[in-house]
This record gives structure tokens, sequence and C-alpha cells, in this order.
């Protein structure tokens, strides 16, 4: 009866995107009704937390993999290279600049 009341609730509320409130509403409303002990709604509230972390955090790494992934195919540059870029051409422009008042160019 627990594993089929713990599959159930996954499947109807989601057990990624339930709220610690959700579940204990849930598990005291079972217990309200008689369909499980005090302990029992405990322990599965405990579970569908521990579950809906777990699944959280898998989909946040695969959302940051895919991210990266997609960001790479793309080809952009880092804000480092950038920096380092806008450095050099700072750098160039000054050096231009000089070279110009030294020998009288545009």
């Amino acid at each position: 009866m627990l594993e089929l009341i713990r599959k159930g609730l996954l499947a109807s509320l989601g057990a990624v995107v339930m709220t610690k409130e959700r579940v204990e509403k849930a598990t005291r409303s079972l217990v309200e009704e008689g369909k499980l002990s005090r302990e029992e709604a405990d322990n599965l509230a405990e579970e569908l937390i521990r579950s809906g972390e777990r699944q959280w955090e898998e989909i946040q790494t695969s959302l940051s993999e895919n991210i990266k992934r997609a960001v790479e195919r793309v080809d952009v540059a880092r804000r480092t290279e950038v920096d380092a870029l806008k450095d050099r051409v700072e750098n160039l422009e000054k050096r231009l600049s000089m070279l110009e008042e030294r020998f009288g160019g545009a």
C-alpha cells in the first residue's frame, strides 16, 4: 500500500517540483484519511523530499552541461577573451598615437 501511495504521489504531484510544504500536506492528509501511520507518512515525506532534491540536482547538472555544449557549438568568445582583445586594441591605439605624434601622421 505504501509503495502504491508513494508512486501515486510522485506521479500526480511531480516529485521534482514538490515543495516540502506540499509533501507534508499530502502525507498529513493521508494520515488523516487513515491510509498511513504517522511514522509511514514521515518516512514517505523524507523519501519524497530526498528524491525531489536528487532529481532537481540532476536536472540542473544536465541543463548546465547542455548549455555549455550549445555555447561551445556556437563558437562564442568568452568574456576573458573579449577583455584581452580590448586590452590589446587599447595598447595598439596608444602605440599608434605615439607613432603619429612622433612622425606626424594623420
